[in-house]
């Protein structure tokens, strides 16, 4: 364990420690997933020779595995996190309906609301790989569902919601929550509404537009469902966030949401909020071809965080480092509270040597990466730090934090400071998704490491102009520029320690 408190307020932990996951998880906030369950199955062979009838590569088949897909993969998340899940949905009276109801049941989900239908299909999903390459997916799903299991369904809503921290829905487009069982869920919903239990409301739906009326907390649109939203296509890489950032009002309209996080694979998420882009992750890829699942894992991370009241942002931060962990495995997966927290305890040792950080940099460069440097001593990690930190993430594409050691920390903030260590100032920094490197430094200013890694901006929050930094004729010496980020006063280490030491609590939000 680092030697961080666990605060008794999870409202106010900005940072992801090892011991999170644990305390979510002891939380076991009782969570509904409603939607579209599926099994999934991974067969896998060898590829030695093609058929005689055309060409293409027979697959001698040599494991099988089946596992709950869709909202069952997300709900097997939820409970593999530590959540009191419950799953509503329907299966047919099928041997796949059969294998996904069991395997929910032995995860210790409640699956008394997962309907069972004689005339109804179990959507299944079969991927047939070879050599870690999927080849082909065979999908088998009802052409329609039946009127009977969907009113079933509706009818048993209002006993499903109750009780519930939160309620997740996913909805894609198979026709299971269509019908009568939206406006259910709605009335179940909106009986609660302005009452302190209300539950959480997010929604991970292909189309979100029909599900506005429930005035949902959150929804997930990945890339290509926000840009249906939006009835336009969207460009590539960062032009991909700078569009949606441009449209959050008419994402969050067209909604009905408080927030709208778009996920966007391999360059992480985005959350919009009435103020544009509130928070961004960065994810950590993988080279993975048969990995599957990882946005299922991301918002049930997400779910269970909010639900427990882990703050918006790190809950999102949280949901990417668990949608990191699955990446790297193979099949459907899920990450778990152990895993998760295995995950976060390996940036512990984060901060690096400036020898290996020179290194690591020239290998960007090679590949025409832009390096982005800034210096703090990120003491007690707060909200304006995070936002700062995603600031500077945007002016490049990797992100480098050098870190005050202890000695030098206490030379400029005197003594009783710094509250936490080096080690574990590294240890919080390094966890933030937009966090690429952390080193650290002992000298007055930045400027000789500035003169050793040749940062192409140099990146510093405060009320400064690029003319009082002491860093300033080093940046530009090296081809540089010096970028001045948004100063928030009021979210200062010094005033934030000030009112623990005061006793004077958390400031009133607006």
């Amino acid at each position: 364990m680092n030697g961080f408190r666990e605060p008794s307020d999870l409202s106010t932990q900005r940072a992801l420690s090892e011991w999170l996951p644990g305390r979510l998880a002891a939380e076991q906030p009782p969570i509904l997933v409603i939607g579209d369950v599926i099994l999934d199955g991974w067969w896998n062979g060898s590829i030695e020779r093609l058929c005689r009838e055309a060409p293409a590569p027979v697959v001698d088949i040599r494991t099988r595995e089946s596992v709950p897909g869709g909202a069952a993969n997300t709900a097997m998340n939820l409970a593999a996190l530590g959540a009191r899940v419950s799953v509503a949905g329907i299966i047919g009276a099928d041997d796949a309906g059969e294998r996904l109801r069991s395997q929910l049941a032995a995860a210790g989900i409640d699956v008394r609301h997962l309907h069972v239908h004689p005339d109804m299909v179990t959507t299944t999903k079969i991927r047939i790989s070879s050599g870690g390459q999927v080849m082909l997916r065979l999908d088998d799903s009802a052409r329609t569902v039946p009127d009977d299991a969907i009113a079933a369904l509706a009818a048993s809503v209002r006993a499903a919601v109750e009780r519930q921290d939160a309620v997740l829905v996913c909805d894609y487009g198979t026709g299971v929550v269509a019908g009568p069982v939206r406006p259910a869920l709605a009335d179940a919903l909106g009986r609660r509404a302005g009452r302190a239990d209300r539950p959480l409301v997010v929604v991970d739906a292909h189309d979100p537009r029909p599900w506005a009326a429930l005035q949902p907390d959150l929804v997930t649109p990945n890339a290509q469902e926000a840009a249906r939203l939006l009835d336009r296509k969207l460009p590539e890489g960062q032009g991909r966030v700078d569009a949606v950032a441009a449209e959050s009002a008419v994402l969050l309209e067209r909604t009905g949401s408080g927030g709208v996080v778009v996920t966007l694979d391999r360059d992480g998420t985005v959350l919009l909020t009435g103020d544009g882009v509130s928070h961004r992750t960065w994810a950590r890829p993988a080279a993975e071809k048969q990995a599957s699942g990882a946005g299922d894992t991301f918002v049930a991370a997400l779910t269970l965080a909010r639900a427990a009241g882990l703050p918006l942002t790190a809950s999102l931060d949280l949901a990417q480092s668990a949608a990191d962990v699955v990446v790297h495995q193979p099949g459907t997966s899920v990450c778990s509270t152990a895993q998760l927290s295995r995950y976060l305890k390996a940036f512990a040792d984060a901060a690096l040597g400036e020898d290996e950080l020179e290194r690591q940099l020239e290998l960007h460069r090679a590949q025409g990466q832009r390096i982005v440097l800034t210096n703090g001593c990120f003491d007690v990690l707060h909200s304006g730090h995070t936002r700062y930190l995603n600031q500077a993430k945007q002016l490049g594409d990797i992100l480098v934090v050098a870190l005050n050691s202890d000695e030098s920390v206490r030379r400029l903030k005197g003594a009783g400071r710094p509250i936490n260590s080096v080690a574990d100032r590294a240890a919080v920094v390094a966890a933030l998704s937009c966090v690429d490197y952390v080193t650290v430094f002992d000298t007055p200013t930045a400027v000789p490491l500035i003169r050793r890694l040749r940062p192409e901006v140099y990146a510093k929050g405060g009320d400064y102009t690029p003319g009082m930094l002491a860093e300033t004729p080093a940046v530009e010496e090296c081809g540089g520029r010096v970028a001045i980020l948004d100063y928030v006063a009021e979210r200062s280490t010094t005033a934030v320690v000030n009112r623990i030491r005061d006793g004077e609590g958390a400031v009133p939000s607006n």
